[in-house]
């Protein structure tokens, strides 16, 4: 080949590659915001907490998962994850949101420091032996996703007072909810970073995106 091909090739093979750097560098990437009580739906926030506008963190909270097993937020720390809120009795949209959420099992499996997290809104139905069979049913690994069952009113509040899923329902006891389809990704700082609809594909999608932006923030 002669020498003025070579030197071609070289030339348009380094603009290539300084083209690429600086469209990568004038690309922005993509920033997850941090959600406040005040940024949410009021249905789904406590009244309490409405008006907050910044500093908004999960609380502490401890409940039986599918194996009998105390969790705690310390289980979840170093990590981030998603959470949702379900029953197993749910007819409707919760068997959707847990196929998406077993979908999103396992794509953190190749991942470190990703996990999932599921409250039940009927705890005095979803014992801990109903939580197991519905776990084995659907596919969970207790490796990456818990489960929890507990006391109602505790999850009530956490519901709506922490991750800010729920309504409230007027028309039952003070602490009666009804859920959403929302999953909630939050991060090791137990800050709220994305809200997902936990039927929809396209937001499956997205949430899995996030999910990397949030490992790759931390890399």
């Amino acid at each position: 080949m002669p020498r003025y091909r070579v030197f071609i090739v070289i030339f348009f093979s380094i603009a290539s590659a300084i083209l690429l750097l600086f469209y990568e560098a004038l690309t922005p990437k993509k920033v997850l915001p941090i959600f406040q009580p005040n940024d949410v739906n009021y249905e789904l926030v406590d009244s309490s907490i409405q008006h907050i506008k910044r500093f908004h963190k999960i609380k502490s909270f401890e409940f039986l998962n599918q194996n009998g097993e105390k969790i705690s937020e310390k289980d979840y720390e170093g990590f981030i994850y998603v959470a949702d809120f379900f029953f197993t009795t749910c007819p409707s949209i919760c068997p959707i949101m847990t196929n998406n959420m077993v979908k999103i099992q396992n794509y953190i499996k190749d991942k470190k420091k990703v996990k999932l997290l599921s409250f039940s809104v009927t705890p005095d139905i979803d014992s801990v032996p109903v939580l197991k069979e519905y776990s084995i049913k659907k596919g969970v690994d207790d490796k990456y996703w818990n489960l929890l069952t507990g006391d109602k009113s505790k999850i009530y509040s956490l519901a709506r007072k922490s991750f800010l899923v729920v309504k409230e329902n007027v028309e039952s006891d003070s602490h009666s909810m009804i859920h959403t389809e929302n999953f909630v990704l939050v991060d090791r700082e137990k800050r709220i970073r994305g809200f997902y609809d936990g039927t929809d594909d396209t937001d499956m999608q997205v949430l899995k995106e996030d999910i990397g932006i949030l490992l790759e923030g931390y890399n």
